[in-house]
């Protein structure tokens, strides 16, 4: 039987992966580098408001947490499109009332998992001990000042993971790529009223689109919103060209000018705020034999446009979780078919996050794509299960994995694509092809 299970990462994945293992009997030790976010205040400005959704969700129940969680986030009917001059459209994520994800904060639920984590007597969490690598040949984790003996390692441990490090020396052929976006990001915020209201819909994803840039908002319980504005690094719409007080009050009144009167503290935190990177990680294999695992963002970090990166990670752990049938398991089996299961879907959704940037920034005001999603909302209608919108398949159906919603997503666009050309209405579509074109989905 394996003795203990170190999990390294006490972020969102790792408490979580954590706490299967406790359920599940193990001896688990989860070791952060950050000291107890608990009794220290959190460094603002990197966070991007978390978006629950369906694979998240699953994973939360299994552990019991689902109740909890809601009671913290707040559903999302849509994306709240604010144009140029202010007016609003709010374009629903699905077609039912299930159909809505839910925005919660990152601190409070990393707050809620470590409550859950420590509630099993099975489970320490080790804070303030900085991962600096993993030596698998001696089986030893190793700390800023101490190594300690590992047998069995998961590691969550972020984007710059000291554990995927450790691997890439030691596998032959191991496959890493990392790719940034070409922009940057500054969180902001829109307090609550005076009187502790929200100042614009509560129930909504609110999305300022600019073509090469955008801003949004997600709401917290609280009654404020953060706001993250993504812009380019360079160039002449850039973060190079707002230097100064004035600059960003002109760009932000010129730009977002229904925003600016909402954000009484946007200059301090303009400026208060660091600038984030928007990388996307791909790697593997993930698993060295049975002695080490990567998952989350160790394994595949992707970028904040589909909601998917806590909500794949969460799903990680459901998946890993499900493979590891006894408490002396194989490791390196459950490992080695957890990377076979898993890395082909964190392909595809990395791959659809970047997709989805464009879309967020720049088609939710096309009149072809709202016209070819409402007929993507009606062809599910008339035909559900045969045809289900990429973004459904994505967010609200998580029987459905990635890479295979992403097969079908290309299939379905193609048929979009040519049920909407030369028309302007859902009404003027030729309804006898749509159903042989859909009926020949596979």
């Amino acid at each position: 039987m394996t003795r203990t299970i170190h999990v390294v990462g006490a972020g969102l994945v790792g408490p979580l992966m954590a706490i299967y293992l406790a359920k599940k009997g193990f001896t688990v030790e989860l070791h952060e580098r950050r000291g107890d976010m608990r009794k220290n205040s959190v460094d603002a400005g990197r966070s991007i408001n978390l978006a629950i959704t369906s694979r998240g969700w699953r994973s939360l129940q299994e552990v019991g947490l689902k109740e909890k969680v809601s009671a913290i986030s707040i559903p999302m009917r849509g994306r709240m499109v604010h144009d140029a001059q202010g007016n609003t459209n709010l374009q629903p994520y699905g077609q039912t009332d299930a159909e809505v994800i839910y925005a919660a904060s990152r601190s409070l639920l990393n707050v809620m998992l470590l409550d859950a984590a420590e509630t099993y007597k099975n489970l320490k969490i080790n804070f303030g001990a900085r991962c600096t690598g993993y030596d698998p040949d001696k089986s030893l984790l190793q700390f800023d000042g101490k190594d300690i003996p590992a047998e069995v390692v998961i590691a969550a441990d972020g984007a710059w993971s000291p554990v995927r490090k450790s691997l890439m020396s030691r596998i032959e052929n191991f496959n890493y790529s990392q790719s940034f976006l070409e922009y940057g990001y500054k969180e902001l915020e829109i307090p609550p009223a005076a009187d502790g209201a929200f100042r614009i819909e509560k129930h909504a994803l609110h999305i300022w689109p600019r073509k090469n840039y955008m801003m949004i908002a997600l709401p917290n319980t609280e009654g404020s919103f953060t706001c993250t504005l993504f812009y380019p690094n360079q160039g002449k719409d850039s973060f190079a060209q707002l230097q100064t007080p004035q600059e960003v009050t002109e760009f932000f009144t010129r730009d977002f000018p229904d925003a600016v009167p909402h954000m009484p503290g946007m200059v301090g935190d303009f400026f208060g705020n660091p600038t984030g990177a928007l990388v996307t990680v791909k790697c593997g294999p993930w698993n060295l034999s049975g002695k080490a695992v990567l998952i989350g963002d160790a394994a595949h970090a992707i970028v904040p446009f589909f909601a998917q990166g806590m909500n794949s990670g969460f799903e990680d752990c459901a998946v890993l979780n499900s493979l590891i049938d006894s408490t002396n398991p194989d490791w390196e089996s459950v490992f080695t078919r957890f990377t076979a299961l898993r890395k082909p879907n964190a392909d595809a959704i990395a791959d659809m996050a970047v997709e989805n940037f464009t879309e967020m920034r720049d088609s939710v005001t096309d009149p072809v794509f709202l016209l070819k999603k409402k007929v993507g909302f009606e062809l599910e209608k008339r035909w559900p299960g045969k045809f289900i919108p990429r973004y459904s398949m994505v967010i609200f159906h998580p029987d459905i994995p990635y890479a295979e919603a992403q097969r079908r997503g290309a299939i379905q666009d193609k048929i979009l694509e040519k049920l909407c050309a030369g028309i302007s209405a859902p009404e003027q579509v030729n309804w006898d092809e749509a159903e042989k074109l859909v009926k020949q989905i596979a």
